[in-house]
């Protein structure tokens, strides 16, 4: 681990730690923030400070007309808030006039806005962490569009959080809406390459065996980042639209172009942001297989599989995919999780790090840059 990183040594001195810390649980994001929750009195323990939980008990209760507000169930006066949400929790439901509701992005968001009203100024800093970035796929106006993502980030800066953590952002770009407040955007490239040896220790990432694959021409650092640190050969393709339709709010792929090189008889490895319906993903597998390749291996930032998990079976079955990789930062199906080709990937003790990190006034450059881990990783299978 690099000096710069969080020592539990190091964790809950006087002299460095800004206040006392405290984590809020949005609705949904209680899993998360759970186990964020167990790295950090875990840390505590370590330098003989009992504490039972940092978690901070909360609700977000409902009238009969559908109503809602924050509450915040003990004093957090002068405590250094983190709020956790995860605006991607479909699962959750309310009753409004008898009919069941499933909760949107906007009311988790609604949700956060609401507890950092109740905790009402008396906090000593907030910070947010938003995984999957609120509003995050509207990253730009074309035409008369809403900036939804922009927006809220202005709202968040305008109620009196100061930083704002989120995972694998859309466009990175969005920032720019809030110059003035501390945006991290989080790559957890050390997390997926970690789960994906657990479970294929077998593989090779030799640039003759080993390729990497990025499904768009939007997805081509994240995929160009992970090339670079295995040293292979990095490989693209671009989507051709039809412009004159627009489908599910955007215009429909009519075909995917190749640009790279031979894929035949490798292993390939293709990095997305979401898989939402995984039409595409799974179109970029299938022209791949026809071209050659051995086996096929999908990762997602975010798996939520918004069209089920049946033509994800048929592709496995069918050999056109080996695996799906996806994280616990957003829900995920429990159906999902008991499929034998997903992997899940665990970045609480990530967060955790941030968490940490920022509570001590310490860098996160190296968190969030984390090469000499990777090399380390890389090279113990050496």
């Amino acid at each position: 681990m690099s000096n710069n990183m969080v020592e539990p040594a190091s964790f809950f001195n006087p002299e460095t730690q800004v206040a006392h810390l405290a984590l809020i649980a949005c609705p949904g994001a209680e899993e998360l923030t759970r186990q964020i929750d167990g790295h950090l009195v875990s840390w505590a323990k370590e330098v003989g400070i009992e504490k039972d939980t940092f978690i901070v008990p909360c609700d977000c209760p409902r009238f009969q007309s559908g109503d809602a507000k924050g509450l915040v169930k003990q004093s957090v006066r002068g405590d250094d808030i983190f709020l956790v949400v995860d605006p991607g929790n479909y699962s959750l439901t309310y009753n409004l006039f008898g009919h069941e509701n499933h909760m949107s992005p906007d009311d988790h968001f609604a949700n956060l806005k609401r507890l950092i009203q109740a905790v009402a100024g008396r906090s000593h800093r907030m910070t947010v962490i938003m995984p999957s970035l609120y509003g995050g796929r509207q990253h730009r106006r074309i035409v008369r569009e809403s900036l939804d993502c922009a927006v809220a980030l202005q709202e968040l800066q305008s109620m009196g959080v100061e930083n704002v953590i989120t995972f694998d952002a859309h466009d990175p770009r969005l920032m720019n809406a809030v110059p003035l407040m501390s945006f991290d955007n989080v790559m957890p490239t050390y997390q997926v390459l970690k789960t994906l040896l657990y479970h294929m220790p077998e593989l090779s990432f030799d640039k003759d065996n080993f390729m990497v694959i990025s499904p768009d021409e939007g997805a081509i650092s994240r995929n160009m980042y992970f090339s670079s640190v295995l040293g292979c050969n990095l490989g693209m393709f671009y989507k051709r639209r039809d412009y004159t339709r627009v489908v599910n709010g955007r215009n429909p792929i009519v075909a995917h172009e190749y640009l790279g090189e031979s894929v035949e008889g490798k292993t390939v490895f293709i990095a997305d942001d979401i898989i939402a319906s995984g039409e595409s993903m799974l179109e970029v597998a299938r022209e791949l297989k026809k071209r050659g390749a051995k086996h096929i291996i999908a990762n997602a930032t975010f798996p939520l599989f918004t069209s089920g998990l049946e033509k994800f079976d048929k592709a496995v079955a069918e050999g056109t995919l080996t695996a799906v990789l996806g994280t616990n930062l957003t829900y995920r199906k429990p159906e999902l999780l008991d499929r034998e080709w997903y992997f899940d990937v665990d970045c609480s003790k990530y967060c955790a790090y941030f968490v940490a990190a920022i509570n001590h006034e310490m860098s996160v450059g190296s968190i969030i840059d984390p090469i000499k881990k990777i090399e380390a990783l890389l090279a113990s299978r050496n």
